[in-house]
C-alpha cells in the first residue's frame, strides 16, 4: 500500500509466475528490451526462459564496464530488473545493496525499474530490517532505500514523479 501510495506499481506472484507477470507488464509497456545482472538468479531466470518464449524483450546483460557503453545505458535501454534485499513495510521503501553485479545505475537509470522483493524479506521497520539481517556485522559501500519511481518538487514546489531517473516503479512481490 505504501509504495502504491508514492506511484509505486506492485504484483503479487509466485516463483512459478514471476516472469509471466513480467513479460505481461513490460509488454503493456512496448519495452524492447530488459537490462538484466549476469550472475543473480533473477538473469540466469531470465535467460533459461528466452529459450521457450518470445513474449519477453530483448535481453541485455550487465556484463561489462559502465565506461563501455555508458551511451547505450542512458539513451537506449527501457526497462531493467534487480533483486532486493527487503522492503519496510512502514514506509514502503525497497532495500538494494548494489554490487558489480547489479551496480545502481541499473535501478536509477532506465524508465522503468522492476525490482524483485521476496514477501519473506519483507519487514514492519526499518529497524527490524536491520537487526533482522545483522547489518552491524557489515554494509556494502553504497546501499540504497527506493520508495518509488523518482520525483522532485523543485520546480515551483510542486511534486513532479520520474523526472530524473526511472519514471515507473514496479515490484514483483514473490510469495
Amino acid at each position: 500500500r505504501m509504495i502504491e501510495s508514492v506511484h509505486g506499481e506492485v504484483h503479487h506472484c509466485t516463483e512459478d509466475s514471476w516472469v509471466d507477470r513480467l513479460a505481461e507488464v513490460l509488454g503493456s509497456r512496448c519495452a524492447r528490451n530488459l537490462l538484466i545482472p549476469k550472475e543473480h538468479e533473477i538473469g540466469v531466470k531470465l535467460r533459461s526462459s528466452t529459450l521457450e518464449r518470445e513474449d519477453l524483450p530483448h535481453l541485455l546483460i550487465y556484463d561489462e564496464a559502465i565506461e563501455s557503453w555508458k551511451s547505450v545505458l542512458f539513451n537506449d535501454v527501457d526497462a531493467s530488473i534487480t533483486s532486493t534485499r527487503g522492503g519496510i513495510a512502514e514506509t514502503g521503501s525497497l532495500i538494494m545493496w548494489p554490487n558489480t553485479d547489479e551496480p545502481r545505475l541499473m535501478s536509477l537509470v532506465p524508465p522503468i525499474h522492476v525490482a524483485v522483493l521476496f514477501a519473506s524479506e519483507l519487514y514492519t521497520t526499518f529497524h527490524e530490517a536491520m537487526q533482522a539481517q545483522n547489518w552491524k556485522a557489515g554494509m556494502p559501500t553504497n546501499a540504497l532505500l527506493v520508495s518509488g519511481p523518482s520525483k522532485t518538487a523543485d520546480i515551483e514546489q510542486t511534486l513532479a514523479y520520474g523526472v530524473h531517473g526511472p519514471k515507473e516503479l514496479i515490484v514483483l512481490i514473490i510469495e
